[in-house]
């Protein structure tokens, strides 16, 4: 969506939704041009269409709970959809700097939704609590 576009509804005007459809148009490209990608291009594809639809779901609910619960299903798919880009590396059917803009619009996704479901949540959190907290942090191996 382009900045001049209107909004019809409210999950349009999120960042995290619209961060999620540049998202879906990053990895549909990607899935075009590799070769022979096998289960894990059908299982990328439903994780990152699921990560736009269940904010939109969520963002529709009236009490928090139920927002938690479609923002928390919004954040698993965003994880497996990291997972998924990492099995194609290892199975060697991409290579690994062509999923350097997918985890980076990944680790913002997780982050902003993060936030969301620490909003909605009555649950108390700790400051590394987020699954993205590390992302940027790679370990290190001695």
């Amino acid at each position: 969506m382009s900045d001049s576009q209107e909004f019809w509804f409210d999950h349009e005007k999120l960042e995290v939704y619209q961060e999620s459809l540049r998202f879906v148009g990053w990895v549909s490209s990607l899935l075009e041009q590799a070769v022979r990608v096998g289960d894990v291009k059908d299982q990328l594809d439903r994780a990152s269409t699921s990560i736009s639809l269940n904010i939109a779901e969520g963002n529709g609910k009236y009490t928090p709970k139920d927002r938690c619960r479609f923002f928390d299903t919004a954040h698993g798919s965003a994880l497996e959809c990291a997972a998924a880009l990492d099995v194609l590396v290892a199975k060697k059917k991409i290579a690994p700097d062509q999923i350097r803009d997918g985890k980076e619009s990944l680790l913002k996704i997780v982050r902003m939704l993060f936030g969301l479901i620490k909003r909605n949540s009555t649950r108390e959190y700790t400051p590394d609590a987020s699954h993205a907290s590390h992302a940027s942090q790679p370990e290190s191996h001695p």
